[in-house]
């Protein structure tokens, strides 16, 4: 049996998210706007972020196609 040590839960700002996801700013909200990708959540009056298990996910389901 193999054991997964559990990734922390984090809140991402974009530049990081660009950086892990390899996409742009643009394109990134063109794709949070078609429901393609996990929506940013505000975290301040003019700062937005995202749950990094969700990033995750995302992440793992595209690698399986």
């Amino acid at each position: 049996m193999s054991q997964s040590t559990p990734l922390s839960r984090r809140i991402l700002r974009l530049p990081e998210v660009m950086a892990t996801v390899g996409f742009g700013r643009a394109h990134i909200y063109n794709l949070m706007a078609t429901g393609r990708f996990p929506q940013a959540k505000r975290i301040g009056v003019r700062a937005v972020g995202w749950d990094s298990w969700e990033i995750e996910v995302w992440i793992a389901q595209h690698l399986e196609g």
